[in-house]
This record gives structure tokens, C-alpha cells and sequence, in this order.
């Protein structure tokens, strides 16, 4: 009798692979029991930044719905690292990430050879919020608004640094047009940070003299107990929970409007029927007055009628939008 031939190891893997794709597809046995173990929510940044005032109470909230949901900081890159390792994993509904304009939309268009692409590689889910970027500043500096900051800027030259959660974010954006637009050139230094939990650290003692960060309860908190002083915001309204701080509208610079938001994201090939199961619950966690409320107190709107369709939408405009933009002011992650 003839042997049969052993299997390569390679032919191994891609046998494997098929089973687990087959199983995997829309009716198979795997799509039909997820979630069957817990999922990971990846956080691409570091442990607590605003993504994790995000992320968390969201997978809190889902665990009762969907299942199990465990949240694992990647930090690194202005979030890059973290999307780049969800882009890498299996598309199998079991690694999300929590992306946002920075990782999806800037990273990639600013990089000279993106690790990822934030719209090819990646199922949008569903949009959990929207948010506000805010100017802070260090209680020492004798500034109160945008103006005020500009003419120090200018009377100290080379003394001022922003930090931000790195380069090619939105956070990054928002300062390179505002020394643009201000004429700041050199003088307002660029401070790129892992996170913007470091940068705010290094703001309060005092390393820096400014932020560019995602209105958060922890920097309101800041803001009320005089540890840093917000003097504007990028939304096109002042904040309910901090009225006194004016918009950069306001402050003469409407180029600076910005609107920020988070969501959900999955490797791409995540079968359809476990994107939709996971938007459906997200839906229904988000019509929770209670996670509202919880978004709601650190300045962020939370989005109760988003889904795969109108936020994948969203993204790709986005791109479009600020495609342009950041080749016209040159910014360049590499």
C-alpha cells in the first residue's frame, strides 16, 4: 500500500485556516455561539487617558449584554501601535478596537508608510461618542484665552511646548494649524507623548506649558481645582459642564473647529452577522441613561443611533475632508 505523503506544516496552517473561516462564516457553528469566550477591547493608548474613560464604562456595560469583555491598553504611536496589532489579529468578532479620527483617519493619511489602513483593514461598528479638543495650559503662564497665548508666544520666543498623545493625531492637527494660522512658527514647540495621561502629568508639574487633549473628566477636574487652565475648546458650542470656556470660534480662529469622536472597529473580514450582533447590543447599551449620564460628565456626547453602515459613512468622509488638509500644512509622521 501506498504511504501518504506527510503535510507541510505550511499546508497544515492554511487547512486550519479554511476550517476556521468556514466555521466563522455568516450560519456557521462559530458565528452562531459568539460570542463563546471573552472578547478583548484594545484601548490604543495608555491606561488612563480618555480612552479609557471611553472604553470601559462601555465594556462594562456590554459584558450584560453580549458577554465577557476585557480591556487591554496598547499604547504607543499616537495609537498606532494598538490599531496596528487589531488590524493583525483574527477577524473572528473576538479583538475590537476602540479607534478614533487620530488612529483611523490621521495616523494613516500623515504616514509616509502606514502600518495599517484605517479604512481597508477595519469593519466600523458603531460610533459611542463624540468629543471636544481643549488648549491647556500651565496655571504659571499669564494666559486666559487663545489671543492672550499667541502674544506671549510672541514675546517669548521659542518658551512654549504643546503636548499631545503624538504625532499625526488629531490632537497634532489642530496644533500645527493653530501655529499656522497664528504665525507662531517656531515658537510653540510640538511635544509628542505615548499618551496623553504622560503629557497632562508633565502639563500639571509644570515640563511643559501646554496641551492639545480630549476634554475628559479628569482634565475638567484639573480645570476646577486650578491644576491647569482650559482657555478654549473646538466645538462650535461652549461645554455644558465647563461654560466658562470660551470656543476657539469665539477666540477668532474658527480654522480650529474640530469635532473628535471614538468607536468600535474590527478587523475586516468579521463576518456580518457579528458585527451586527455587537452593534445591536451597543445600541442597547447606549440607550442607558446611566452610561449616558457617565459620558455626558466628562464633556462627551454619547451617539445612541450610530451602526456599521453610518459610521463606516463617516470615516470615509472624513478622509476625504481632511485629506487635503493635512497635505497642505505638510504633516508628516515619518
Amino acid at each position: 500500500m501506498q504511504k501518504m505523503s506527510l503535510l507541510s506544516r505550511r499546508e497544515l496552517l492554511d487547512m486550519a485556516a479554511g476550517i476556521a473561516a468556514l466555521a466563522a462564516w455568516p450560519g456557521g457553528a462559530a458565528a452562531d455561539e459568539y460570542p463563546s469566550r471573552p472578547i478583548r477591547l484594545v484601548i490604543p493608548y495608555t491606561a488612563g487617558a480618555a480612552g479609557d474613560q471611553i472604553g470601559r464604562p462601555w465594556a462594562d456595560r456590554i459584558g450584560t449584554l453580549l458577554g465577557p469583555i476585557y480591556v487591554e491598553n496598547i499604547g504607543g504611536a499616537g495609537g498606532a501601535i494598538g490599531t496596528a496589532a487589531v488590524a493583525q489579529s483574527a477577524a473572528d468578532g473576538y479583538s475590537l478596537l476602540l479607534g478614533n479620527g487620530s488612529t483611523q483617519v490621521m495616523i494613516p493619511l500623515s504616514s509616509a508608510q502606514p502600518a495599517y489602513d484605517g479604512v481597508r483593514d477595519f469593519r466600523a461598528i458603531y460610533r459611542l461618542i463624540t468629543s471636544t479638543l481643549a488648549f491647556a495650559v500651565h496655571p504659571s503662564l499669564p494666559v486666559n484665552d487663545l489671543r492672550e497665548l499667541i502674544a506671549f508666544a510672541k514675546a517669548n520666543p521659542g518658551k512654549l511646548s504643546y503636548g499631545t498623545p503624538g504625532v499625526g493625531t488629531g490632537n497634532h492637527l489642530v496644533g500645527e494649524t493653530f501655529r499656522r494660522q497664528s504665525g507662531l512658527a517656531e515658537d510653540f514647540v510640538h511635544v509628542p507623548y505615548r499618551g496623553m495621561g504622560a503629557a497632562t502629568n508633565d502639563l500639571v508639574s509644570g515640563q511643559i506649558s501646554s496641551v492639545i487633549a480630549v476634554v475628559s473628566s479628569q482634565i475638567l477636574q484639573l480645570h476646577s481645582a486650578g491644576k491647569l487652565r482650559l482657555i478654549a475648546v473646538t466645538s462650535e458650542r461652549r461645554l455644558s459642564g465647563a461654560p466658562d470656556i470660551p470656543t476657539v470660534i469665539e477666540s477668532g480662529m474658527p480654522g480650529l473647529s474640530y469635532a473628535g469622536w471614538f468607536g468600535l472597529f474590527a478587523p475586516r473580514a468579521t463576518p456580518d452577522v457579528i458585527v451586527e450582533r455587537i452593534a445591536a447590543a451597543t445600541r442597547a447599551a447606549m440607550a442607558d441613561p446611566q452610561l449616558q449620564e457617565s459620558y455626558r460628565s466628562q464633556g462627551l456626547e454619547p451617539d445612541v443611533d450610530s451602526g456599521p453602515d453610518k459610521f463606516q459613512r463617516l470615516v470615509e468622509d472624513e478622509l476625504a475632508r481632511l485629506a487635503p488638509i493635512v497635505k497642505s500644512i505638510g504633516l508628516k509622521r515619518d
